[in-house]
């Protein structure tokens, strides 16, 4: 039945472009969230009437996120072909990918963590502050448990962008369900192997938003 329907696709090349979007996905969540997590809390202790309150370090590292969150992830790619080649020593593959993934969505996710660190009450902040908390005790203890669900629905957003980033960058030799749709499917008309990697995406995205909306949920003490 399924190889009625879909002649054309390669099940083993199907399977591996899989891997490769799972692990493309994987890798630049995991270090996005470690670098959005770090320049969300910068961005948010170096604002005005917070600890570290500093206008010019604040206005650098914001507009930097508003950069490299504002250009089209397309784009970006093409202009980190240079800095890709340098860093990898070339611009195809997985691992190619992979510089392009993670600074175009570390900054989109630096934004969501600054969101919800200020929906954080301010009065629990002063609190922890009057009892002599340290700064590093504030944004341990206070800052990140307090915006646990906010800051795994952000993470979860950033991952199912990424999934959608993959397969732009699948278009330029990265590898991955991208990758195989635009060579495999749309340049030699097969229109079913575009279509069964579009489903796999889709599946990939799905349980992405499953596993983070549960985690989110568990995390939610309100």
């Amino acid at each position: 039945m399924i190889s009625t329907l879909f002649p054309n696709v390669n099940w083993e090349k199907m399977w591996e472009a899989t891997f490769d979007t799972l692990y493309m996905t994987i890798i630049s969540t995991g270090v996005s969230f470690v670098i959005g997590l770090i320049v969300g809390i910068i961005l948010f202790l170096t604002s005005p009437h917070q600890l570290w309150a500093n206008r010019f370090v604040n206005f650098i590292t914001g507009s930097l996120v508003n950069i490299f969150r504002s250009i089209p992830f397309i784009i970006l790619i093409i202009l980190l072909i240079p800095f890709t080649k340098f860093l990898l020593g070339t611009i195809r593959g997985v691992n190619a990918a992979l510089p392009a993934l993670i600074i175009g969505s570390a900054p989109f996710y630096a934004r969501l963590v600054l969101i919800a660190l200020r929906e954080v009450d301010k009065g629990v902040i002063e609190a922890a502050r009057s009892m002599g908390a340290s700064t590093f005790t504030i944004i341990w203890k206070v800052l990140i448990p307090e915006s646990k669900p906010a800051l795994y629905s952000g993470i979860t957003v950033t991952a199912v962008a990424l999934v959608g980033y993959t397969a732009m960058a699948g278009i330029i030799g990265a590898g991955g369900l991208g990758n195989l749709a635009y060579l495999e499917g749309f340049q030699r008309s097969r229109e079913d192997v575009t279509l069964m990697a579009t489903i796999f995406i889709l599946i990939i995205v799905f349980i992405i938003q499953w596993i983070g909306d549960t985690i989110t949920a568990k995390s939610d003490k309100r």
